[in-house]
């Protein structure tokens, strides 16, 4: 077991073992615009962000007991990488689609360590 999870960590890169930092990000979805949301995180945000030097993954979680409650994972390899993403021309431009879908969001940042 031990070598295949030696065999993992490798493929998967030095962020993946234990480095970067994660932004998570729940937003309190407008009533009736949870299947936009998905969408636009699918088509428009998660793909514009991939481009991002230093961008790792991103996931869109949703709340089992709150539905309108959608969290976004985002790791980057630093906390720079994720400043430039929140700075770039993308991130401006999908701004106002992005808060046209919510009422209402709170972040929590952190660094990974395993």
């Amino acid at each position: 077991m031990q070598g295949n999870t030696g065999k993992k960590f490798a493929k998967e890169g030095k962020a993946e073992m234990g480095k970067g930092f994660e932004r998570h990000v729940t937003f309190h979805v407008l009533p009736g615009n949870g299947i936009e949301f998905e969408d636009f995180f699918t088509s428009d945000y998660q793909p514009a962000m991939s481009q991002t030097p230093g961008f790792i993954k991103a996931e869109l979680l949703k709340d089992t007991n709150k539905k309108q409650d959608l969290q976004m994972v985002l790791r980057f390899e630093s906390e720079e990488a994720a400043t430039s993403w929140r700075a770039s021309n993308s991130h401006a431009a999908l701004k106002p689609k992005l808060k046209s879908l919510y009422d209402g969001s709170e972040l929590k940042v952190y660094q990974v360590i395993v």
